[in-house]
């Protein structure tokens, strides 16, 4: 079983930023993207922890927002990948940090 997360961040730069990422992460991670959306894949273990499943995050930019959604496999990978997705989006719109979460 799989827990969810979404949030949609406010930002008119959400195209950008979606691509900043996946370009970030696809160095390590297996990663496909567009200018509209992506799709990061990070594995069971890793720099955020141990967990039983990999997690899956995508992203959806709108015009004036950037749509965000974890897929984990237990509430402590989803809190952990919650927390890498916030400080690498506002480390990349430092102009515009702190972003605002509305996690549901």
């Amino acid at each position: 079983m799989s827990v969810r997360a979404t949030a949609s961040v406010p930002t008119e730069n959400g195209s950008r930023y979606l691509q900043q990422l996946c370009k970030h992460w696809s160095h390590n991670l297996e990663v496909t993207f567009d200018e509209a959306h992506g799709a990061v894949r990070f594995p069971a273990e890793g720099r955020a922890g141990t967990f039983p499943g990999d997690a899956l995050v995508t992203f959806d930019a709108r015009d004036t927002a950037l749509d965000v959604r974890i897929e984990a496999s237990v509430e402590e990978q989803l809190e952990a990948m919650k927390d890498v997705v916030a400080r690498h989006l506002d480390r990349f719109a430092f102009r515009e940090a702190p972003l605002t979460f509305d996690w549901k």
